[in-house]
């Protein structure tokens, strides 16, 4: 199934952000997924991170109005 692999990628992604990686998962990973997978899912997670940051700024600049 392309969508488990998808959402194991993303899961990878999201924990190696928090930087809570445990050896063996990130052993798992390393095999099972693709550079491919990795990256895209880190590109779609910083992208979705630095909207989530600009949203977050461009509310409390119009809450503090």
């Amino acid at each position: 199934m392309a969508d488990r692999g998808h959402l194991k990628a993303a899961l990878a992604v999201f924990w190696s952000f928090f930087g809570v990686r445990k050896r063996r998962d990130y052993d798992a990973d390393a095999q099972s997924l693709s550079p491919v997978q990795i990256v895209v899912a880190g590109l779609a997670g910083g992208i979705v991170f630095v909207l989530t940051v600009l949203l977050a700024v461009y509310l409390i600049v119009q809450f503090v109005k």
